[in-house]
């Protein structure tokens, strides 16, 4: 089985504090890596979280803000540094390709790896992948921001007691999943005997914006929710001047979308302690937790 985690590169918003790098998330989801919103420093939170930047196949840059981005040209040097083989997808807004052009060339190198762009101009689905549907929704932020929902495509689930039962086993698996028939001791097994067919997990990442649909509509029935919470409800007057969540908006953002479980992050540098941020949530939506730093989240 493959591992299939959120691990917190960094969690803090405009600046980084002693205990909050900058802003980056990883998620390692079907033999794939998903980095999204690499901030300042998230090349040495690799080393620190004991994760190979390697693993890295897709960025996703939801907006041009330098905490959400600083990170990106070194990210890609040092994938090529490592000489990955595989190609690197980036998606960004196309309204900021000029700032992805600076980061990408802001300094000399020899470029070996192949960097796949992925401006984006319209909501909706923007690629389609062996494993999963990528979708996104433009935020509220005051500059275009994305908003990304990641489904994993529906896979056939076998049930171990039912092969055991009809005595299926090793590569007579593979051999009834091709040809969705096998004769076992004079029996015909049908594939439906021992498996079926299940829905993909979803996960929404929703950074950097004000209440609106596009954030529900992303989050709706999401398996795991990575949502920002800039501010407390004490300073809800400051998450509305600068285009941001409070904890207690990025909970109802999770309670009116179905989702199951909701991670908050983005804290801004006023804060010392996430606690609070998990206290306020989980009034309204009970399965909240707070993001931390190397913090690895299963889903």
């Amino acid at each position: 089985m493959t591992v299939r985690d959120l691990t917190i590169l960094g969690c803090s918003s405009q600046q980084p504090t002693r205990d909050r790098n900058h802003g980056a998330y990883l998620v390692r989801w079907n033999g794939e890596g998903l980095l999204f919103d690499p901030g300042e420093g998230t090349q040495r939170q690799f080393i620190f979280a004991n994760i190979a930047p390697t693993c890295v196949q897709r960025i996703f840059i939801s907006h041009f803000h330098g905490d959400h981005c600083l990170g990106l040209g070194s990210m890609l040097m040092r994938l090529n540094l490592d000489k990955v083989t595989h190609p690197i997808h980036c998606y960004f807004p196309a309204s900021g390709k000029t700032y992805f052009e600076r980061l990408r060339h802001g300094t000399i190198y020899h470029q070996t790896i192949t960097i796949v762009e992925h401006p984006i101009e319209k909501e909706g689905l923007v690629e389609e992948t062996d494993s999963f549907y990528i979708e996104a929704k433009f935020l509220e932020h005051g500059i275009q921001n994305i908003g990304w929902r990641i489904k994993e495509k529906e896979g056939r689930k076998f049930d171990k007691a039912k092969l055991a039962q009809y005595g299926v086993t090793g590569p007579n698996v593979r051999l009834l999943e091709k040809q969705g028939t096998l004769s076992m001791q004079g029996a015909i097994v049908r594939l439906d005997d021992v498996s079926h067919i299940q829905s993909g997990e979803i996960l929404a990442v929703v950074i950097d914006t004000l209440p609106c649909q596009a954030a529900i509509d992303l989050a709706k029935d999401a398996t795991l929710l990575l949502c920002e919470s800039t501010y407390l409800e004490t300073h809800r007057d400051l998450a509305a001047k600068h285009h941001h969540l409070t904890a207690a908006q990025a909970a109802h953002i999770a309670k009116q979308a179905g989702a199951k479980k909701l991670i908050l992050t983005h804290f801004s540098a006023r804060y010392r302690e996430a606690e609070e941020f998990e206290k306020e949530a989980r009034s309204i939506f009970p399965n909240s937790f707070a993001a931390a730093d190397f913090k690895v989240f299963a889903f």
